[in-house]
Formats: structure tokens, sequence, C-alpha cells
């Protein structure tokens, strides 16, 4: 049984996600103690259990510790499955972070696996929904990953409610992926605001597309605007196009007008362009198990985050893969794996 210490590293909740994750894909039993030990709140919160629930229906497992505050979980997984699930997180919890730990063992399932998820699309602290539709899966793409996600609702802080399907579809193996050198051809985005007055959405956009038309690449950015009975909210997400995709996102709240919401999402995308990376952070922390699961990859990251530290940590205990990471003389880092 391998042993993890949750509270080592990062010490969050993608110590649980990626290490059960990749468990569930190589059959191996896991233990982990100390979850979140060095966060306000310890242990397991609702995202994670749902997550630790997806993961366990996917590869059949049997388990231990599994519910709200626990700190400590028994993970023995079977074999992978395909079919339908669904799921409801209760809170703003965000569906985006359950996906992304079920994402990496589903397409070495026998069949086609389909997953409804009910929760938070755009909260604090995990990526928006649109991310993982319009640069995470596109990422994937390129590894030979198939997949389709459907954002049916949107759910926002603090009562959630939003809809999330996805579709994930067999495949035999991975392919690398090696991107050194980003070309970029346009920008595109979705600015959106629910419950909310319509121009809010709109400022948002012309707020990113006046920093972004800097670049100089043509730039568009949707405008969304819907109401339910739930909460209110809003939010952008820009990406760079052309060989990779390079994201930005930024979240409303209360006190922050719409000019700043999108200016943030556009010099979160700047930071990674100026610097000619071939991925932003975020993604460089999440193509990390993939890429001991294809092996030979490589690209380049902004700045080396203690998330990307921590996954390359367990991915090496779990997958027993070695990473490399570079600085460059351009000032970015460069992560490898053969």
């Amino acid at each position: 049984m391998i042993e993890i210490d949750g509270s080592s590293g990062e010490g969050g909740g993608a110590v649980v996600r990626i290490s059960t994750a990749l468990a569930s894909l190589t059959s191996q039993d896991l233990k982990i103690k100390n979850i979140r030990a060095q966060r306000p709140r310890k242990g397991l919160s609702s995202q994670h259990l749902m997550a630790l629930t997806a993961l366990s229906w996917l590869c059949n497992a049997k388990f231990q510790g599994f519910h709200t505050g626990s700190e400590e979980i028994v993970f023995c997984p079977g074999k992978l499955r395909g079919g339908n699930l669904e799921l409801d997180i209760k809170t703003a919890g965000s569906m985006a972070l359950v996906l992304q730990a079920f994402m990496i063992p589903a397409p070495f399932a026998p069949e086609k696996v389909e997953i409804t998820l009910k929760g938070g699309s755009d909260v604090k602290w995990a990526p928006p929904c649109d991310y993982l539709k319009h640069i995470t899966l596109p990422i994937l793409e390129l590894m030979g990953y198939k997949s389709r996600i459907e954002l049916i609702q949107r759910g926002h802080y603090p009562r959630g409610g939003g809809i999330l399907k996805a579709e994930i579809f067999p495949v035999k193996k991975l392919y690398p992926l090696k991107i050194l050198k980003p070309e970029i051809d346009s920008i595109k985005g979705i600015s959106h605001a629910t419950n909310l007055p319509p121009h809010v959405a709109k400022r948002q956009a012309l707020a990113a597309e006046k920093i972004l038309a800097k670049t100089g690449y043509e730039v568009d950015i949707a405008v969304e605007h819907t109401s339910n009975d739930l909460s209110s909210g809003s939010g952008i997400v820009v990406w760079a196009q052309g060989n990779t995709r390079i994201g930005g996102n930024a979240l409303g709240e209360r006190g922050k007008s719409a000019e700043k919401v999108g200016e943030e999402a556009a010099k979160n995308l700047m930071y990674s362009l100026e610097r000619k990376a071939t991925l932003d952070n975020y993604m460089g922390d999440q193509i990390i198990p993939y890429m001991a699961l294809a092996g030979d990859s490589c690209f380049k990251i902004p700045t080396l985050s203690s998330h990307a530290c921590t996954n390359i940590q367990i991915v090496k205990k779990i997958t027993g893969k070695t990473f490399m990471v570079h600085p460059s003389r351009e000032g970015v880092v460069e992560i490898g794996t053969k």
C-alpha cells in the first residue's frame, strides 16, 4: 500500500485528487493521512468527497474514511468501468475540480463514461468550467484525449446549482505533448454574468479587449447573460490559441468593478504571453499526471508554482516517472519527462 502525507508540499485538496486518480488507474491501494492538515478547515470538504465518490464509482473501489472533515482515508481500487454517473455537490463546491480528478483515469475505462455534476461553475480557488472546456480539454486533445464538456447552467457562490455534463471516450494510450515555442494566431474568450445587469459582462469583455488588443492578435470575446433562481455572479475566461492554448481568468465579486475583472483576466494571459510560455501556470499544474502517462513530453510555463512541485512529487511516487525542471534563458521554466 502506498502512503501519502497529505500535509506535504502544497498540502491542499490536489494531493487527494491526484493521488486517488492515479491509484484508480494503476490499481494500487492507497492511504492518505494528514489531509489538509495545515489549512484552517482540516480534512475533506464536500467537493473533495464528491471527487472521491466519483473515482470510487469509476474503479469499483473499497474505501474507508470518506466523510466531511476526515483527515485520513484508505482507497483500494478495483477495475475501471464505463457507464453513467450523476453527483450533486449540494454546495457551490467546484464541479471543475471534481471533473479534473475524474478525467485522469476515465479515458482508460473499457467503455464511454458520462458524468453529470451539480455544484459551482465559477468559484474562488478553482478553475472555471469555461477554462476546463476551452483550455484544458483542447490541450488534452493534442495528446489523443477524447471528450465533450457541456456547461448546462452556471452556479455561483453560495448556493451553486450549476450543471455540467461530460462524456469521456475510451483511448488505448495518450501521445506525448511537446510544445516549446508558442505559435499564436488569435485570442478568444467568454465574459458572463448571471442575475446581474447585461452591461456587466459587456464591460468585463471591453476592458479585457482593450489590453489584449496590444498583442496585435485578433481578439474576440463572447458575451453571455443568463438568469436563474439561485446565486448571482460574473466572470471572464480568455485564451490565446494556435499550436497551444494559454489562458487567463477572473471572477467578479462585491465591490470589484467589471473593468477590474476584465483587466485581471487579460493581465493573467499577458503574463504568460510576454514570457513566451507555451502553457499558463494553471495548465502546467494540470498536465503533469498526463505527462507521466504519455511520457517524453515537455512544455514551458511562466513560473514554477508550489502546486506544480507537489503534483510532480505525487506523480513520481505513484507512477515512478522522473521529471526534469529547468529554468530557461527567457525566464520561463521548462518541464519535461521521458
